[in-house]
C-alpha cells in the first residue's frame, strides 16, 4: 500500500510503502468496540459513594415504642425508608477496568489503523518540526492543510518546538508512537502520521 508524504507546506515529499498488515486489513467495529470499551473503564475514576445506614449522621436511638402505633417497626431513622436515612446497595469506590490481553489490543490498534486508511483520513507527514514554538505559525499551516480535527502521531520522540506550538491549537493532539491508541485514533477526523511514526508502529506491532 503506497501513499504520497507531504510536508508541513503542504508540498510533496515523495510516497511511502504501508505495511499490508497494519494498515490493509478490513476493520472490524467488534474488535474495534471491545478496545475502546477496555480504554473507557480502564480510565474510569470508580469513585462514587453514598452513606449506608451505618454512616449517616442520625441518633441510633429507637424513634418510637416496638408495639401499638399501628406503623412499621424501626429502630432509628437512618432505615434506608427515611428521608437522609442510609442507601441501600448504593455505589462503593472500586475499579471498572477489565483485562484485555496484550495481543488483542494490537490488533485493535491494527484495525484503527486500518480504518482510518480506508476512510481516506489517513496523512503520511515527512516530519512534525518546528523551527520556532510559535503557535500562530503551525495553526495557520494546519489551516492550509484543512485538518479540523487531527492526531498527529510521531515517532519515539517528539519535537519539542512542535509539541509546544500544538498545545493551545484547538482540536489539534500529538502523540508519540508509545502513546498511539484506539480511542484517540477514533476520536479525530484526521490521523497524521510521520515517516518516524510509521516506522516505530511498524516495530511495535509486528
Amino acid at each position: 500500500m503506497k501513499l504520497d508524504v507531504i510536508k508541513l507546506d503542504g508540498k510533496k515529499a515523495g510516497s511511502v510503502d504501508l505495511d499490508e498488515a497494519l494498515f490493509g486489513l478490513e476493520p472490524r467495529t467488534d474488535i474495534l468496540h471491545r478496545v475502546v470499551r477496555w480504554q473507557r473503564n480502564n480510565a474510569q475514576a470508580g469513585t462514587h459513594k453514598v452513606k449506608t445506614r451505618s454512616e449517616t449522621s442520625y441518633s441510633t436511638k429507637k424513634i418510637y415504642r416496638q408495639k401499638g402505633t399501628g406503623g412499621a417497626r424501626h429502630g432509628d431513622r437512618n432505615a434506608p425508608i427515611f428521608r437522609k436515612g442510609g442507601v441501600y446497595k448504593g455505589p462503593t469506590p472500586r475499579s471498572h477496568g477489565h483485562d484485555l490481553t496484550k495481543k488483542f489490543r494490537k490488533l485493535g490498534l491494527r484495525h484503527a489503523l486500518s480504518a482510518k486508511a480506508k476512510a481516506g483520513e489517513l496523512v503520511i507527514l515527512d516530519a512534525a518540526e518546528a523551527k520556532d514554538p510559535k503557535t500562530s505559525a503551525l495553526a495557520k499551516q494546519v489551516k492550509e492543510l484543512g485538518w479540523k480535527r487531527a492526531l498527529v502521531i510521531d515517532g519515539a520522540d517528539l519535537n519539542e518546538n512542535f509539541a509546544r506550538a500544538a498545545q493551545n491549537i484547538e482540536g489539534l493532539d500529538v502523540l508519540p508512537s508509545v502513546g498511539a491508541n484506539v480511542y484517540d485514533i477514533l476520536k479525530r477526523d484526521t490521523l497524521v502520521i510521520t515517516k518516524a511514526g510509521v516506522e516505530a508502529l511498524e516495530a511495535r506491532l509486528k
